[in-house]
């Protein structure tokens, strides 16, 4: 009886060490993320800029806003060049703007020696005009995508709960998603690596102090990226010079100047491209300074194709004082002396040229339909005389155009509607039979004697 006890004590004993042992702890799998933030402390990051407090709580950065600062900055001590990154945020005011900076820099000196950052920040913006997602140039440059350019876009923001971004800064490429939604679509080459920041924005008004913004599941990817294509059409802004990527190729956008020669264009009534007056050179078309007259010098130049429904971008760069124009649906036909008719989309120095002054409640200014409808535009939208400006026109199937500035919505209206037809009534087009309804047109570049700069002229042919 002893001899067996002893047996099951041995046989249980043996089952315990094999059956009993701890199991042994899974691999962890490596998926490329690295965590910024640890969810307990703020090792690897700095404040800078601001009074603002940043505070962990419940595994997330808290940022509180304080009045009498300036915006404040948690940067991060590594600076990244191309990379993936998402992060988790919240914020439960609607005042409470903020965003992540990326490839951005810090310089302790600057501000008056308060420090300042600047550099590309993915916005976050809960208030009504909804341009989180958009990309911002802090402190530089201003809005270089703001959702103006995506619509569809501003409603994947959900207020008051935990959104998650991503960043994808690869190359010239800069792509940003918020809950998955498709959201901002930038080619630039301004930063191609910087430090990565958590804002709180200064605040205007000081019961806003104590607001809240919340940050968490910060990670970053750096090795093997993958850029991820976007689905959906997106409306790229992109500052290469008379560059295409491959996505706006795919999307049927097309280079109307191809930064080396005249190709694709020729003189208003002409039967070639002016041998004077437009100059071609680092890229660059450029009408050169003249007598100030409408046409008088080399004279416009158009496209030798003719489009009907189109979206259309260009960069311009005004010198003092000048005048130009981009002008479309030009049919060539009217016979008229000076600047071929056609609809216009306003180039002028709104302060220094007389032309501002007339027409009808300001619709000679820049961008405005000229002598029809004046632009609503923003003075921060609007870049200064002798620097780049970003020019769109948008004529769609149904006949609705709109006009753009810096990638901001400054007028629509519908061509051949009765609104339209009584504008054109009270206009110096009112004596041009069905002026701005023709079926199909050229593009026009203005020679108005003033010298003016062009570039990254590109249309995508609507359908």
């Amino acid at each position: 009886m002893r001899k067996l006890s002893i047996l099951i004590l041995a046989v249980a004993t043996t089952s315990c060490f094999t059956g009993c042992a701890p199991e042994k702890k899974k691999k962890k799998v490596d998926d490329g993320w690295t965590y910024l933030f640890d969810g307990k402390t703020l090792n690897g990051w700095k404040q800078v800029a601001g009074q603002a407090e940043y505070q962990v709580t419940d595994s997330a950065i808290i940022g509180i806003a304080k009045a009498g600062s300036p915006n404040t900055f948690l940067i991060s001590d590594k600076e990244y060049g191309d990379f993936i990154l998402e992060a988790d945020i919240k914020v439960e005011n609607k005042s409470s703007n903020s965003g992540i900076q990326f490839r951005s820099n810090y310089d302790p000196a600057g501000k008056d020696g308060k420090g300042l950052v600047y550099g590309y920040q993915a916005e976050l913006d809960p208030s009504d005009r909804a341009w989180s997602g958009g990309i911002y140039d802090e402190a530089r440059r201003g809005w270089l995508y703001p959702l103006s350019l995506n619509p569809e876009a501003q409603k994947a923001f959900r207020f008051g709960e935990y959104n998650t971004y991503r960043i994808e800064a690869i190359g010239n490429e800069i792509k940003t998603w918020i809950n998955g939604e498709e959201v901002a679509y930038l080619i630039d080459s301004t930063d191609t690596s910087g430090m990565i920041g958590l804002q709180v924005h200064s605040i205007n008004n000081p019961e806003d102090a104590g607001n809240k913004t919340y940050f968490k599941n910060i990670r970053i990817q750096t090795e093997n990226l993958k850029p991820t294509p976007f689905k959906k059409d997106i409306y790229v802004v992109n500052d290469l010079k008379n560059h295409l990527s491959d996505y706006e190729k795919e999307h049927g956008w097309q280079l109307l100047f191809n930064g080396k020669d005249s190709s694709g264009w020729i003189g208003a009534y002409k039967d070639s491209f002016p041998d004077f007056g437009w100059t071609i050179h680092d890229g660059i078309l450029t009408i050169q300074a003249a007598d100030g007259g409408e046409s008088t010098n080399a004279g416009d130049i158009v496209t030798k194709k003719e489009y009907s429904a189109f979206d259309l971008s260009f960069d311009f760069k005004l010198t003092e004082g000048a005048n130009s124009g981009v002008k479309y649906f030009v049919t060539l036909s009217e016979g008229n002396k000076g600047s071929a008719i056609g609809l216009e989309y306003q180039i002028l120095d709104d302060e220094k040229h007389p032309d501002a002054k007339k027409g009808r409640d300001g619709n000679r200014t820049l961008a405005s339909l000229y002598d029809l409808i004046k632009a609503d535009k923003q003075p921060r939208f609007v870049k200064p005389v002798g620097t780049w400006n970003k020019g769109r026109v948008v004529v769609y199937p149904d006949n609705k155009v709109e006009h753009y500035l810096n990638g901001v919505k400054v007028l629509e209206y519908q061509r051949g509607s009765e609104a339209f037809r009584e504008l054109v009534a009270q206009s110096k087009y009112k004596g041009w039979k069905d002026f701005g309804e023709a079926e199909k047109g050229h593009i026009l570049l203005q020679d108005h004697g003033n010298k003016v700069s062009f570039k990254n002229i590109r249309l995508k042919e609507l359908k």
